[in-house]
């Protein structure tokens, strides 16, 4: 007779996600404060992609990398928020097997994207602080073409490795999957195959990714940092200070092997929408791009009020 631990993972139907809380009480609130971050977050990531579209003064390197950054944030947010809003207002936990793939593997390409493209922007700006001369000319739009399509191909590879090496494994001990959403590893406990092998690939790529980006990061602004020392005009400090400001305080989204669900909901909801907030507040060209778009629009409301009166 065949035993459980046979089974094939295929016969898994489906999964139930224990979500948030089981408390009712807090269901509801917990619903209106996800609608708000959530709301928040798809405007403030599809305006800020709008402005730099529009914008033919925001047409460089950095807005091109942080227009992607926008829109890998409101996607990341997308595949997991409607979700759990859905699991807190309907009590809907249950999510197929198919499904609960496609979210893990949404959720870790876009998280590694995003890495990725934290990277380049780290680059980008080193390129631009300690080499201002060449910047033109090392800054291309092919090369930046390059640096964001590798982002998306290398994250596509690293995402279809993880999926590939979480359900490739037996699941027969349990469909209760202790999270929010399908995180791979809360879903890898519950295999009855032996999972060690799988558990040291995906941290070993799952290692890769974050030690790279840090890595990028880390020595590009060791360099800007030592360049910005030596800038003797006070001026010329500032001015290098602010080129770099904004991507200092850009919090990271990358995906965390954390189960806990406070720090999930942080990573997955709330960064996601703090990133265009970080970047409009701290940057004088995207609030300069803003009041004029507002500027524009109250003209244009003027201007349509004069016309129906007259």
């Amino acid at each position: 007779m065949q035993t459980t631990s046979m089974k094939n993972n295929t016969e898994v139907k489906g999964f139930i996600l224990l979500g948030l809380t089981n408390n009712p009480e807090l269901q509801v609130p917990l619903f209106i404060v996800f609608m708000l971050i959530y709301l928040i977050s798809l405007i403030g990531n599809v305006r800020m992609i709008m402005l730099i579209v529009l914008n033919s003064r925001l047409h460089t390197p950095m807005y091109f990398f942080l227009s992607n950054l926008s829109l890998v944030d409101f996607c990341y947010s997308s595949t997991v928020t409607p979700k759990v809003m859905a699991g807190l207002l309907m009590g809907d936990k249950v999510i197929s097997y198919n499904a609960c793939a496609a979210q893990m593997f949404f959720f870790a390409l876009f998280g590694t994207v995003d890495s990725y493209l934290l990277a380049a922007m780290a680059y980008d700006r080193y390129a631009a602080v300690c080499k201002p001369l060449h910047y033109t000319s090392t800054m291309t739009t092919s090369v930046c073409a390059r640096l964001a399509i590798g982002s998306y191909v290398f994250a596509f590879l690293a995402a279809v490795f993880d999926i590939g090496d979480t359900f490739s494994l037996s699941f027969c001990m349990s469909n209760v999957v202790h999270h929010f959403f399908c995180d791979i590893p809360a879903v890898m406990t519950l295999t009855c195959s032996d999972k060690d092998t799988n558990e040291l690939i995906l941290v070993l790529v799952s290692s890769f990714t974050i030690f790279f980006a840090v890595l990028v990061i880390l020595i590009s602004y060791i360099f800007i940092f030592i360049t910005v020392l030596k800038i003797q005009s006070g001026e010329g400090y500032q001015k290098a200070l602010s080129t770099c400001a904004s991507h200092l305080v850009v919090p990271s989204s990358s995906h965390s092997m954390d189960t806990d669900k406070i720090t999930s909901v942080f990573y997955t909801m709330v960064i996601p929408m703090l990133n265009p907030v970080v970047y409009s507040l701290r940057n004088k060209e995207v609030k300069n791009a803003i009041k004029k778009v507002v500027e524009k629009t109250k003209y244009s409301l003027v201007f349509s009020l004069d016309l129906l009166h007259k």
